[in-house]
């Protein structure tokens, strides 16, 4: 028996068969720009051992032209078709199934050499597109196409064709993009060949027994997008023209809806995709946030979708189909959609991997083997850096003890998860408790330690964090005023005004804390979908609620303030500031920037603007909270240098920069790796 028949399932393909239902969706990190093969196969092949039925690979360009950045990973020539079959040999040596996605870039590809139907410039690219005439469309097929018979010399199981998430495909689509005609534009039947014309030819160049994917865009969430009936009728094109399986894409980039970020709801998509079910005869995979199996398999079980397909999932745990088929599921460690070291990494021109799990895309360089000579160790501080430190050196043998002063694990995370759309930071926690009982470690909590506690031990490592950094402004220590601790973690009372200090990522998140009562949008579709104005594509084109995005009114009224005289919110996430950003202004924050905190009292908070301390304010409110910046608490540290004793100082403590769990986590398992 098992808690996930749905999922486990095999699927049918007639030519060939899927051991389950999961699909490890595309996701471009870059490897492949390495010229490092070997890294970029064992990367694929650590996802095929943990029991991915079919993987689909980052996009790889057709031509020049379609990179979605100069010099991105092609199929031009026999040497990349050598270097890939280093890549697919190596998956199915680990038993797996591997597909090539053939992503041509069109107006998004950000370089001069772009194309498109059309000469509508992309809003996030700088680059005009030049736009094709009719040999210049017949030699993009034509590349496709030579693409995909390359990836079956490669050894690809399959190929993915990219005709969704606003690319050259979805391009010639929407009459958003499309001013075309001829017949390539004009009517949605002339709009719509392109596709089912790449299609019917590459089934005719790679033959009957290729596993060939459309990844059809379902909603496009942009302005005069697709109906829902052109959706269909492409699908049902498509389905005639020769695909395997039809694929879910999910908004434009350039859609002003989040899609897959953490604050978006499991599954929000799913609804979609159940629309086309029944609609054609071939397989449907769903896709975006889910990532659990519950989930997947609930989406399954309510005929959402044949398949479902999770991408970064697979990133934060490569074994994620394995633990969930032998009952393990609360040892797969959870994607929380945060983008940082994914998305973020890849539109940065990083390489990619993952906030949970540093290992992600560093598989060959970062190993965790067995320790050569086990220590006895202490670990002060069970934020993500000490329980990351902790649980890789409990795993490679060492003894542990994991000291803290709070009475639970997590450290800064027990904050973060309080905020309306991290929510999935609570299970980031639990699977940190978790793997560390697993591993065997012995935790301390509820303990101050002092040096005299650190005797004894082998090695010891200092995670204690960090303080709130205290900003000296007069007035400040009034009963208006609160930290950011106060209101995250102990619940303090805020009145119905109030004035954050400090615009960095705790004060977005104590702004967007501050702003929400009652359920979480992020807990509650529907009402995430009248927040930012999401309708069904049946209704209305491109599944853009006519009336827009329709928020609950602001549980308090909030002014964001910094001295930095920058937009508000320029050094958050590459991906996600925009959300953070979107989501404060849709609640009537108010943003100020370049200030002076000059006072606070019985009014409310006093500033100034510029050098010059011009245009005096008063923003008056009931409550000031401070979210100022932090500094390293390295007390303990000191006080073990006094006594000449060594010790690894890693996260907050060794660097303050806001709650970066991403290099916590990193810097954490890098160090247990080496000891």
């Amino acid at each position: 028996m098992t808690d996930y028949p749905h999922l486990l399932a095999p699927l049918d393909l007639g030519f060939t068969t899927l051991k389950n239902r999961v699909l490890m969706g595309s996701m471009h990190t870059n490897l492949e720009e390495t010229g490092d093969w070997n890294r970029v196969a064992e990367f694929y092949a650590a996802r095929a051992r943990g029991g991915v039925a079919l993987m689909v690979t980052g996009g790889i360009a057709p031509n020049r032209e379609g990179g979605v950045f100069p010099g991105a990973a092609g199929l031009f020539a026999d040497k990349d078709v050598a270097n890939h079959q280093i890549v697919t040999q190596r998956v199915h040596d680990a038993g797996g199934k591997i597909a090539m996605q053939i992503l041509h870039a069109g107006r998004y590809a950000y370089g001069p050499e772009c194309v498109a139907p059309s000469p509508v410039k992309s809003p996030i690219s700088p680059f005009p597109p030049r736009e094709l005439d009719e040999e210049g469309i017949e030699k993009q097929i034509n590349d496709i196409v030579t693409a995909a018979v390359r990836a079956r010399e490669a050894g690809y199981d399959g190929v993915e064709i990219m005709g969704s998430e606003g690319y050259f495909i979805n391009q010639f689509l929407v009459t958003h993009t499309n001013k075309r005609t001829d017949r390539w534009g004009g009517s949605y039947e002339n709009r719509m060949r392109l596709p089912i014309e790449i299609v019917r030819r590459t089934r005719a160049a790679v033959g009957a027994d290729f596993i060939l994917i459309y990844r059809l865009s379902m909603i496009d969430l942009i302005p005069n997008g697709s109906t829902f009936d052109e959706v269909v009728q492409l699908a049902r094109a498509i389905e005639a023209a020769g695909a395997t399986i039809l694929n879910t894409g999910i908004g434009w980039h350039e859609a002003r809806v989040p899609t897959i970020a953490t604050s978006v709801p499991r599954r929000a998509f799913a609804w979609v995709t159940k629309k086309l079910m029944g609609q054609v005869g071939i397989p449907v995979i769903t896709s975006n946030r889910i990532n659990m199996p519950d989930v997947a398999e609930d989406v399954l079980a309510e005929g959402c979708a044949d398949m479902v397909s999770m991408a970064r999932p697979f990133l934060a745990d490569p074994d994620f189909v394995n633990k969930a088929a032998a009952g393990r599921a609360d040892r797969i460690a959870p994607c929380i959609a945060c983008n940082q070291a994914c998305l973020d990494h890849t539109f940065g021109g990083k390489l990619t991997s993952c906030l949970v799990n540093p290992r992600a895309c560093h598989e060959t360089e970062l190993v965790l083997t067995p320790a050569k000579t086990p220590k006895t160790l202490a670990v002060v501080g069970a934020g993500p850096a000490g329980l990351s430190a902790a649980i890789t050196a409990a795993e490679r043998g060492h003894a542990v003890t994991l000291f803290d002063r709070a009475d639970q694990v997590g450290g800064q995370l027990n904050m973060a998860k309080k905020v309306p759309g991290k929510e999935e930071f609570w299970g980031l926690v639990d699977w940190f408790a978790t793997m560390a009982s697993d591993a065997g470690v012995t935790l301390r909590l509820g303990t101050e330690v002092t040096a005299d506690d650190l005797t004894g031990f082998d090695d010891v490592i200092l995670a204690t964090g960090v303080t709130p950094r205290d900003p000296q402004i007069p007035g400040q220590d009034g009963e208006n005023v609160l930290g950011y601790i106060d209101v995250l973690r102990h619940e303090a009372r805020v009145g119905d005004s109030v004035a954050v200090i400090g615009a960095g990522g705790i004060g977005f998140d104590v702004s967007e804390y501050l702003v929400h009562a009652g359920e979480s949008p992020t807990e509650n579709l529907p009402e995430w979908m009248r927040e930012w104005g999401v309708t069904d594509p049946g209704e209305t084109r491109g599944g853009l609620a006519p009336e827009g995005p329709r928020p609950e009114a602001p549980a308090r009224a909030v002014t964001l303030l910094q001295r930095k005289a920058e937009k508000p919110g320029k050094r958050l996430g590459k991906t996600t500031g925009w959300i953070h950003r979107a989501a404060l202004q849709m609640k009537n924050v108010k943003m100020k920037a370049g200030v002076n905190y000059e006072r606070i009292d019985a009014q409310g908070l006093h500033i100034s603007y510029g050098e010059a301390r011009e245009r005096p304010e008063v923003i008056a409110c009931d409550t000031i909270v401070l979210c100022a910046g932090q500094v390293s608490d390295r007390t303990l540290a000191d006080a073990l240098q006094e006594r000449g004793v060594s010790c690894h100082v890693i996260g907050g403590a060794d660097v303050a920069a806001e709650l970066d769990a991403k290099r916590a986590i990193d810097q954490g398992t890098r160090l247990a790796a080496t000891l």
